[in-house]
């Protein structure tokens, strides 16, 4: 089974977005280090904890200090954008390291109301419009418009010698859809919500149509997992992106990663329970060998062989090693 990560670039309570971000760069390294596939970087806006509004300015970064690993957005937010500008930037970052860029897109907003005015007027208007920008975007990678087509005249330069391959990601039976219909590979994400997941996957293979004879169905399965040497450490890492996600529901209290102490002294509500209740239904939490057996079940049930990791931890060092366990166990 391959492994790939997800990098949402969380920012540690007592940190800066500066340390952050440099953490990045060295959890890429390691996971080229240790053979993961993919490394993908997501996009957020005001958002606080995370510290990513632009992908590609990342990737640039950690492409220029890495080697083999395929670097991708996790996901382009492409309601907010035009796909022109998209194509030019990510076939920009094609040029610079050839073979290895992924544009992975999606249509969340990414942020509260606020951002998303603030970034764009009419975004609801795009997400309408959210199938015809994909095509757009994807004639635009191939010079695909008609001559009577204006956009026919330009091409997002550079053209690099490999394209980056675009995916499309999702959580529900209409992307997968979307994403079938247009011969895309496909990513769910199974850390937001598992309701009906395996479902979802076999209706995009089914559906899938092969617009060229080399196009096959592809599938990533995003999953948050935090890994540590006993199933105790592992529960007690996890407590700081579970009081994390409480926070985010309440205007008062948007916070970074907050510390195991800070999770552990915290006053939980009733609902806050019922919330991480649900939350954890959804992540993989435990020593090595049960992380495995929990990552081959769901590989069981989604049929896929590749599965991309999220690892949220108020320490870096424990994210680290949490991504190492996973990988000598697959």
């Amino acid at each position: 089974m391959k492994l790939s990560i997800l990098d949402q670039i969380p920012i540690s309570e007592g940190e800066t977005p500066q340390t952050a971000l440099q953490q990045t760069l060295q959890l890429a390294q390691i996971a080229e280090q240790l053979g993961y596939h993919r490394y993908w970087i997501a996009e957020h806006h005001d958002l606080a904890g995370l510290s990513c509004p632009a992908p590609d300015i990342m990737l640039s970064y950690v492409g220029a200090q890495t080697d083999r690993i395929r670097i991708g957005a996790g996901a382009v937010l492409l309601p907010h954008y035009k796909p022109f500008n998209i194509a030019e930037r990510y076939n920009l970052l094609a040029s610079l390291f050839p073979g290895r860029v992924d544009l992975g897109i999606g249509r969340a907003p990414g942020g509260s109301a606020e951002a998303t005015s603030a970034l764009n007027d009419r975004y609801l208007e795009k997400v309408r419009q959210y199938p015809e920008l994909i095509d757009e975007l994807i004639q635009f990678q191939t010079n695909g418009f008609p001559e009577t087509n204006m956009f026919s005249k330009i091409t997002p330069q550079p053209v690099p010698s490999v394209l980056p391959d675009v995916w499309l990601l999702g959580t529900s039976e209409k992307s997968a859809l979307m994403a079938a219909e247009k011969g895309l590979p496909y990513s769910f994400a199974h850390f937001m919500t598992d309701k009906n997941g395996p479902q979802i996957v076999r209706t995009y293979k089914e559906q899938f149509i092969h617009h060229y004879p080399e196009s096959k169905p592809k599938i990533v399965l995003a999953v948050s997992a935090i890994c540590a040497e006993t199933e105790k450490e592992a529960r007690e890492l996890a407590l700081s992106q579970e009081l994390w996600q409480v926070q985010q529901t309440k205007a008062d209290q948007n916070h970074a990663i907050p510390t195991i102490e800070a999770a552990k002294n915290y006053a939980y509500s009733e609902k806050d329970r019922e919330m991480i209740g649900k939350a954890r239904k959804k992540q993989i939490v435990g020593n090595p060998s049960q992380v495995k057996q929990q990552l081959e079940i769901l590989r069981e049930m989604y049929q896929v062989d590749e599965m991309m990791i999220l690892t949220i931890t108020h320490s870096y060092e424990a994210r680290y090693r949490s991504y190492e366990l996973i990988a000598s166990q697959l």
